[in-house]
């Protein structure tokens, strides 16, 4: 009686189970769907060139549901969120593997207790706060540093604001990268005579590159997804940045202070829809590039 009580709570926990993966996989395919067929009609129905589209710097689409159509390139958008990610990305890895080594092999003991729950701290943080600390304290900072007559809102505090953002999912991938790479690989650069550091660098690390590689990814993804903190502190304007200190857009700020003030079936909204399924095709990218490095690291 006791054998059949068992197996039919793991039949009913199997299926359970097995209905909530099936449900989140309907769920993906649902949305991607969807952007697919949002997405799409800047092409399909507004006939505009998708050449014209990921490459045309001049943003001006049509508002008027019959009106003729504009000018609607997202370079502008794609070139500002590849530059902000990609700086911030420079900011924080170096920072996140140092902290990461830290944790995982220079003092487990205090990196455990007190330095991991304030890197995952961070995680929890809302975007808006860090835009509001953006706002108030860092683009008058950088304004006056850099003597900005217009303020400092800028690529590099958009790139600062996400450094800050995405250093503890890279840190805390990184940690246990590194965490799991067999104690045997030590125990030999030992007996080999490698003193402490050179074992980090020339054993550990190197043997958990792939799941640091992961950690970078998630964080570049990450941050490209990001929309209302670097929002706040990029300025907006649609322009190429000229350098560092220059204002631009992205992606994401763009679809979201755009996408409530446009009527359904524009060819604005319809922009607005094209680029929101360029990001999910970045993130499918992403993952993509995940088990690829995954795969990569098994064998």
């Amino acid at each position: 009686m006791l054998k059949n009580s068992r197996k039919i709570q793991d039949r009913l926990g199997k299926t359970a189970v097995t209905l909530v993966g099936l449900f989140i996989v309907l769920i993906t395919i649902s949305i991607t769907l969807f952007l697919m067929w949002k997405g799409s009609a800047t092409f399909t129905v507004h006939k505009d060139s998708i050449f014209q589209f990921l490459f045309g710097s001049v943003w001006d689409p049509s508002m008027q549901p019959s009106g003729a159509n504009g000018p609607n390139g997202a370079a502008i958008f794609i070139f500002g969120s590849m530059v902000i990610s990609g700086l911030a990305l420079l900011i924080a890895t170096p920072f996140a593997v140092a902290c990461a080594i830290f944790v995982a092999e220079i003092s487990p003991r205090i990196g455990e207790r007190f330095l991991r729950p304030a890197i995952e701290l961070f995680a929890g943080i809302p975007s808006v706060v860090y835009g509001w600390v953006g706002v108030s304290v860092l683009c008058p900072f950088i304004a006056e540093v850099f003597q900005m007559p217009f303020g400092g809102e800028s690529v590099l505090a958009g790139a600062l604001v996400l450094a800050v953002m995405i250093f503890p999912t890279i840190a805390t991938v990184a940690a246990d990268a590194i965490k799991n790479v067999p104690a045997e690989y030590t125990e030999a650069a030992y007996g080999l005579g490698a003193t402490r550091w050179h074992m980090i660098k020339s054993v550990r690390l190197p043997a958990a590159f792939g799941g640091i590689l992961t950690g970078i990814i998630l964080g570049l993804s990450r941050a490209f997804g990001e929309a209302l903190a670097v929002s706040m502190v990029v300025g907006g304007r649609f322009a190429f940045p000229k350098s560092i200190l220059s204002q631009t857009s992205t992606l994401t700020t763009q679809i979201a202070s755009g996408m409530g003030s446009a009527a359904d079936g524009t060819q604005w909204t319809d922009s607005l829809w094209s680029m929101a399924l360029l990001l999910l095709l970045i993130s499918f990218a992403f993952i993509l590039l995940i088990r690829i490095v995954g795969r990569k690291k098994k064998a």
